[in-house]
């Protein structure tokens, strides 16, 4: 079920009277999730079938959501507390990470078949694809990188860190992995191919969960929770910028199309910032819902996506956002 919601016009009044004069989301539907309590983590797409998945690690369930139809496909059922999900093109893979038994579920991506499991011990967590390298990259446990073959389906080798890895991205043509480390108020760089760390930096802030690169300009993108703040840095570890933002940031992602980055905030917003040059200009703080601080930007789609919670503000929900202009 879909319920199509017009673009409030509170809102753009109230981007006026905080001096943001733009309007850059409108909020264009919200799909339903059916009867799915408690938090919700991670999102992945299938562009091939337009299909979104959501870990909903509160309910012990994967939303598999229709995009092109705007609604619930399907609810996988039967997980452990699901923190990442990825789709793999190549071997037409859905990977889900398991918190609670520190498991990878593998399903092929037409029924949803159960076709493997990789035990990685405590916390399985975020996932990325390394397309070029044709590999699955998933972060776990007090400190690990494991690095699995779609092929074989099986882990092939660990890369040590020093502490649990939030959120993590590789460089696409480096094949460099740039790790978020908030206990250790740090970013850990290492080399994909080796598992050898090429660089350390030490942040002089805690609760670096969310992180992106802008592959366009080559740089590093973190946003901070305490206190909550978004932060710029060369891909050599040199900051950039930084500015305030909403509280409990857990995703962001640069629109290079429109020099845009948005932030998604468990406050109850999601942030969007201007581009230019070295400066970070936000041009409006759209209202959400609390505990809304998961979301996924598919440029193919040109649509944002924010996973929404059941509260106050509905039942649990994806809303979502197209880009203005």
């Amino acid at each position: 079920m879909v319920l199509m919601t017009p673009f409030p016009s509170a809102l753009a009044d109230k981007a006026k009277a905080s001096g943001e004069d733009k309007v850059p989301l409108q909020l264009e539907a919200k799909i339903l999730l059916g009867d799915v309590r408690g938090r919700i983590d991670h999102l992945a797409v299938d562009l091939k079938r337009q299909r979104l998945f959501v870990a909903e690690l509160g309910n012990d369930t994967v939303g598999v959501v229709d995009l092109a139809a705007h609604t619930l496909l399907r609810t996988m059922t039967g997980l452990n507390e699901p923190q990442g999900v990825a789709y793999e093109p190549s071997t037409d893979t859905l990977y889900v990470a398991n918190a609670r038994d520190g498991s990878v579920q593998l399903f092929e991506a037409v029924a949803y078949k159960a076709i493997g499991r990789i035990e990685l011990g405590s916390d399985a967590d975020n996932i990325r694809i390394d397309a070029a390298a044709r590999r699955v990259v998933v972060g776990y446990g007090d400190g690990g990188l494991a690095i699995l073959d779609p092929t074989t389906r099986a882990k092939v080798r660990s890369i040590p860190l020093k502490a649990h890895p939030e959120s993590f991205q590789i460089e696409p043509d480096g094949g460099r992995i740039f790790v978020n480390l908030p206990d250790a108020r740090a970013v850990s760089v290492v080399d994909g191919a080796s598992g050898k760390q090429l660089a350390n930096w030490s942040l002089d802030k805690g609760g670096n969960f969310a992180m992106t690169i802008d592959h366009t300009r080559g740089r590093v993108l973190l946003a901070y929770r305490s206190p909550a703040e978004l932060a710029v840095f060369s891909m050599d570890g040199k900051r950039i910028a930084r500015t305030e933002t909403c509280g409990d940031v857990d995703d962001l992602f640069v629109d290079a199309k429109r020099e845009r980055v948005y932030v998604s905030c468990g406050a109850g917003y999601v942030d969007v910032f201007e581009i230019d040059g070295s400066d970070y200009r936000r041009i409006g703080r759209l209202p959400t819902a609390t505990g809304a601080r998961t979301s996924l930007f598919v440029s193919e789609m040109d649509r944002l996506f924010v996973a929404v919670r059941a509260g106050p503000a509905g039942p649990a929900a994806i809303w979502v956002f197209k880009p203005m202009p």
